[in-house]
């Protein structure tokens, strides 16, 4: 099943995909279906509980090819950063290029869900403690970019900088993660191909090796890297970043004049002139 995290009607509700509309799952408007275009789509997450954040992990370099493009070496044991939930935003929404930024380039990855509280968990055992996969879509602003080891956090935690969804896809109708198909493209033009077969270290491999030395959360997430392809984009450019049977995430590149509250009302303006 799809699930999706929206705003409407003034709310934010829980929904699910059915026959091509969203179903809302919130018990005062349960079973309603309202369109796509209807909706500001937030990420695909359940807030955690109060006082747990989420932890989310990244990879860096998890695919071959793309470390040869960015003239790195591939690592030998997984490259992990940590982001904050700030940078996280959602389908069809905006994501800021700063001033004066010489290249910023898009990253089609597939992203965990965890699903129950995983602790030293075996790597054969590592897809019992997955919920489900989300598409993510993580920005990188290589201007700031220290060394191959240690991003910088302006690299990868800006604000809007990490869009996700639309929709967070059951694990159970996900029979072979490591064999789905990536694809970028950039005002329509394809610029990036993959498949998650290619990751250096797989899903299971990355649970297994994080578990080993850290607890992972019900709703924490993992980012499992991407492949080469990757180009500069301008403001304006309208990327989407595919997942075969996860879902197509839309975002459109914009300047730094736009201020983060502005985004739900640019989203309106967008819904208003498909319309017209």
């Amino acid at each position: 099943m799809k699930h999706a995290r929206i705003a409407w009607a003034g709310a934010v509700h829980d929904a699910v995909e059915v026959d091509g509309q969203l179903e809302l799952l919130t018990p005062a408007f349960k079973g309603r279906r309202v369109a796509f275009d209807e909706v500001v789509w937030l990420p695909p997450l359940a807030p955690n509980p109060p006082g747990r954040p989420r932890t989310i992990l990244a990879l860096g370099l998890n695919y071959a090819d793309h470390a040869k493009e960015l003239a790195f070496k591939a690592p030998d044991e997984p490259l992990a950063f940590l982001k904050g939930e700030a940078s996280l935003t959602g389908h069809r929404s905006f994501t800021v290029r700063p001033a004066g930024v010489q290249h910023m380039h898009y990253e089609c990855e597939l992203a965990v869900v965890i699903g129950r509280t995983a602790r030293r968990v075996k790597k054969a055992d590592a897809l019992d403690f997955v919920a489900g996969y989300t598409v993510a879509n993580d920005y990188a602003i290589r201007d700031y970019l220290e060394n191959w080891y240690r991003p910088n956090l302006r690299v990868k935690n800006r604000d809007t900088c990490t869009p996700i969804g639309p929709w967070r896809v059951d694990a159970a109708d996900v029979p072979d993660p490591m064999n789905l198909a990536l694809q970028t493209t950039v005002n329509g033009k394809v610029t990036q191909q993959g498949s998650t077969r290619d990751m250096i270290f797989d899903v299971p491999t990355l649970i297994e090796y994080f578990s080993a030395f850290m607890t992972l959360q019900p709703g924490d997430l993992i980012l499992t890297g991407t492949p080469d392809g990757v180009v500069d984009c301008q403001p304006g450019d309208v990327v989407v970043t595919s997942i075969e049977g996860i879902g197509d995430l839309v975002n459109t590149i914009t300047g730094p004049a736009l201020t983060p509250t502005q985004f739900p009302v640019l989203c309106q303006r967008e819904r208003e002139k498909d319309k017209t």
